[in-house]
C-alpha cells in the first residue's frame, strides 16, 4: 500500500480511504471487526465514516475497533443530516454543527476528529456561519481539519475565500462522487482541487456496483430496489457503458472492481478513493486495485467507454479543436 499527502497537510495517508457506512448495517459487529482487521493488514490508515450511517452505529464500531491504535490513525466523519427528529438537529448552523460533533467524539471514543466533513451543502445557512463554526471547533482542537462532502465547486472555492480572508484554517479536504459513469467532478471539483492544493477522497468509484458487471441483466439487487440507487445509476446509458466495461476488462484479463478503483486513484487530483465492503469476501477485490497497473493509455481507453462531460464553458469544441 502505497501513500499519499492529504492536501496541504502534510499528513500521510494509505492511498484507498476505508467507508464504514455498513459498520453496523450490512456488516454486524463480527463482519465489520473482520473487514477493519484486514485492511490494517493491508496497510490502510485512513477511515470514512459518518454520524448518520447506521445512526450512529458505524461511529461507534469504529471507535470500538480503533482502541489501542487511535494515534496511528487518520479518522474522517460527517455531520449535517438527521439522526434525530428534532426540526433543529440538521444543516449546517453552528448549533447543529457544535453539538453534533460532541456526540461523533463520543461515538468515537476520540478526543479529536482528524478531518471532519459537512455531509451537504446548507442553502439555508449562510457559508460564513458554517465556517465559522468549523474554525471554532479547530481552535478548540476538537477538530483538526475541516473539510466538505457533496459542494460544488463554486461553494468550495467561496468557503476557501472566506476562510483566507478572515485568515481562517482552511478546507483541507473534499469528498465528491466520482467514477467512470458519474464524471462531473472533472469539470470542475478536481482541477478547482487542484488549483488550491485540496486532498480528494471520492466515494463511489465503483458505481454502487454498477461496474462490477452483477447487475447487468437483473431485475432486482439495490441498484432496483434502492430508490437513491435507482435515481443515480439507472440511466440506460449507464448500463451500457458498464456492459462494455465489463467486457474490456474480461478481454484484457482485468478486474472490472479492482480496475474501476484504480481508474478514478489515478487521476492527478486523487488522494485515495474509498472503497467499502459488506464482507471481507467482497472487500478483496476493492483492496487489489492498488496491483492494478493503470498507465495513461489504460485509463484513457477506459475513459472512451463513457461519455466525457462538456467543459465548463460548454465550448465543447475546444475538446476536438487543439490550440494553435
Amino acid at each position: 500500500m502505497k501513500t499519499k499527502l492529504l492536501g496541504r497537510t502534510g499528513v500521510t495517508v494509505s492511498e484507498l480511504c476505508f467507508g464504514t457506512m455498513s459498520f453496523g448495517g450490512d456488516a454486524d459487529e463480527a463482519t465489520s471487526a473482520a473487514m477493519y482487521k484486514a485492511v490494517r493488514d493491508a496497510g490502510i490508515n485512513f477511515f470514512d465514516t459518518a454520524n448518520e450511517y447506521s445512526k450512529g452505529k458505524s461511529e461507534e464500531i469504529l471507535g470500538r475497533l480503533m482502541k489501542g491504535e487511535r494515534d496511528d490513525l487518520v479518522i474522517a466523519t460527517k455531520v449535517f443530516n438527521a439522526i434525530r427528529p428534532d426540526v433543529n438537529a440538521r444543516g449546517g448552523s453552528r448549533r447543529h454543527i457544535v453539538h453534533a460533533v460532541e456526540l461523533c467524539l463520543k461515538r468515537l471514543q476520540t478526543d479529536r476528529i482528524d478531518v471532519l466533513f459537512m455531509h451537504r451543502y446548507d442553502p439555508l445557512t449562510p457559508i460564513e456561519e458554517t465556517m465559522r463554526a468549523l474554525e471554532d471547533l479547530t481552535r478548540a482542537g476538537k477538530i483538526i481539519y475541516s473539510a466538505v462532502s457533496n459542494w460544488s465547486a463554486w461553494q468550495v472555492q467561496r468557503a476557501v475565500d472566506i476562510q483566507e480572508c478572515n485568515r481562517w484554517s482552511r478546507l483541507q479536504v473534499i469528498q465528491p462522487m466520482y467514477n467512470l459513469v458519474k464524471r462531473q467532478a472533472e469539470v470542475e471539483l478536481l482541477p478547482m482541487a487542484e488549483a488550491n492544493g485540496i486532498g480528494v477522497i471520492p466515494y463511489s468509484p465503483a458505481a454502487a456496483g454498477l461496474l462490477s458487471g452483477k447487475y447487468l441483466g437483473q431485475a432486482t439487487g439495490r441498484l432496483k430496489t434502492n430508490k437513491m440507487y435507482e435515481a443515480r445509476y439507472g440511466d440506460a446509458w449507464m448500463f451500457q457503458v458498464a456492459e462494455e466495461y465489463v467486457a474490456f476488462c474480461k478481454e484484457r484479463g482485468l478486474h472490472p472492481v479492482s480496475t474501476a478503483i484504480a481508474w478514478v486513484g489515478a487521476h492527478p487530483a486523487i488522494t485515495a478513493p474509498i472503497i467499502g465492503a459488506r464482507n471481507t469476501d467482497q472487500l478483496k477485490d476493492s483492496l487489489a486495485a492498488v496491483d492494478v497497473k493503470m498507465t495513461p493509455d489504460l485509463r484513457a481507453e477506459i475513459a472512451d467507454l463513457s461519455r466525457t462531460p462538456p467543459p465548463a464553458t460548454d465550448r465543447t469544441e475546444e475538446l476536438k479543436v487543439p490550440r494553435g
